[in-house]
């Protein structure tokens, strides 16, 4: 997998993500756990992208 397509792929992820903690907090039940996590992975995707970035 090139470069390129790595960091599309983190993005889709991020991207997905976004989705899901937005319907996640709609939700009459929000289990703030879980949508906590899924931010933290957002997070982590977003930094990964970030420093993959400069070197295309």
């Amino acid at each position: 997998m090139s470069l390129s397509s790595h960091v599309q792929e983190l993005r889709r992820k991020h991207q997905t993500l976004s989705d899901q903690v937005e319907k996640a907090q709609k939700r009459p039940s929000v289990d703030a756990a879980r949508i906590a996590e899924m931010k933290k992975q957002k997070l982590r995707l977003k930094e990964e992208i970030t420093r993959l970035s400069p070197q295309m």
